[in-house]
């Protein structure tokens, strides 16, 4: 973990396009500026491809009561194997009694769990059976019992958006879904996605470059406990439409760059890429989309396949966000891009204020050895 460099300002109000909102750029001859947010379209190039993460996210939050000792405890759905509806197992991290406006790192444990263990949601019949205890008292398998459409209107009812004490007031769904928001599958919001607007789409596709969407199930920023936060990024499920892949092709044939909005689309692609699925005869499923699972971890030592910018929040060093952006610039430059952000004051977290990312060296998927077209 590499060392923070200075201080960001937590975003405390749930507004995803604040007029004042600020982004960050970093060029590739290194040079850094900053400008008004809604102004990120400009940097767009004739022939580049912008992709976002369409995930609505999840009231992913559940008051429950563990029943063989009566306490009561918050789940936080955290991971799941599908993305099918019909899949009602999930990973989930536990927190012992309180609320958000307490820091999860300062939550109580929760009891103790065991294989077998009942989890009543109060104020439904919902319930879940503790599958298995993940390597971690606090980190468990989940199955929750009734049809889907029940375990899904259950979920809407009693549920809430995951959250945090740097927000005071309580999220509503609505704070936390992107103009884009289609399947509701991740359980934090890809919050990056928040500078999106139907105009900005416009305005990107007035400029001769495409915009196109996968869905990728974001998962938990953060758990409270330093053991289970050094295994995050969890493995995260995601699917991308032939049409997405498609472009990456024809943008990758022309010259033109892949534009991520998140970490969630870069895990997403470059995973892809990885194993073949973004190329020509890559195996579809019945919807023309195909699926697999982001388990990769992105960093210093990687090297990337697909995506030359990223549009991301801001993320204090050490966190898991902010090491994949090691995987665009080096820790030197990436080192004064902290300094900088910290030194004007930039807002960090789901609400905050954003960076763009363009790495010194482009993707090498021109490079690589191409089947007939």
């Amino acid at each position: 973990m590499r060392p923070r460099t200075g201080t960001l300002v937590a975003a405390g109000t749930p507004a995803q396009r604040p007029a004042g909102a600020r982004l960050l750029t970093l060029d590739r001859q290194g040079t850094i500026t900053v400008l008004p947010r809604r102004d990120w379209t400009g940097l767009v190039w004739k022939g580049d491809l912008v992709v976002a993460n369409d995930a609505a996210t999840l009231p992913a939050s559940l008051r429950a009561t563990h029943r063989p000792s009566g306490r009561a405890v918050e789940i936080r759905l955290a991971a799941r194997r599908t993305l099918r509806p019909d899949d009602l197992v999930f990973d989930a991290v536990l927190l012992g009694e309180g609320d958000h406006r307490t820091r999860t790192e300062d939550r109580a444990a929760p009891p103790a769990m065991a294989a077998g263990d009942a989890l009543a949601i109060p104020g439904t019949r919902l319930s879940a059976s503790v599958i298995e205890v993940l390597d971690h008292p606090r980190f468990v398998r989940l199955a929750f019992d009734g049809s889907p459409p029940e375990f899904w209107s259950a979920l809407g009812r009693a549920g809430r958006p995951v959250q945090y004490a740097h927000v005071p007031e309580p999220l509503a769904l609505w704070d936390v879904w992107t103009v884009i928001a289609g399947p509701p599958v991740a359980f934090e919001p890809p919050s990056a996605g928040f500078l999106l607007d139907w105009a900005s789409v416009a305005a990107i596709r007035s400029r001769g470059a495409d915009f196109a969407t996968l869905t990728h199930a974001a998962g938990l920023s953060s758990t409270g406990d330093p053991v289970l936060d050094a295994r995050l990024p969890l493995p995260e499920p995601y699917r991308i439409p032939e049409r997405t892949a498609a472009l990456v092709r024809e943008t990758r044939a022309r010259g033109g760059r892949i534009i991520a909005i998140g970490t969630t689309v870069v895990r997403a692609l470059e995973h892809a890429a990885a194993h073949g699925l973004l190329e020509d005869r890559s195996p579809l499923g019945a919807s023309g989309t195909f699926a697999s699972t982001a388990d990769q971890r992105l960093g210093s030592g990687t090297q990337r396949a697909v995506v030359d910018v990223l549009v991301s929040g801001t993320h204090a060093p050490g966190t898991s966000h902010h090491e994949l952006l090691r995987a665009f610039v080096p820790d030197p430059l990436l080192d004064r891009v902290d300094r900088a952000l910290a030194g004007a004051r930039f807002r960090t977290h789901e609400f905050g204020d954003s960076v763009w990312i363009e790495s010194r060296l482009p993707s090498p998927w021109n490079a690589r050895p191409r089947g007939p077209r």
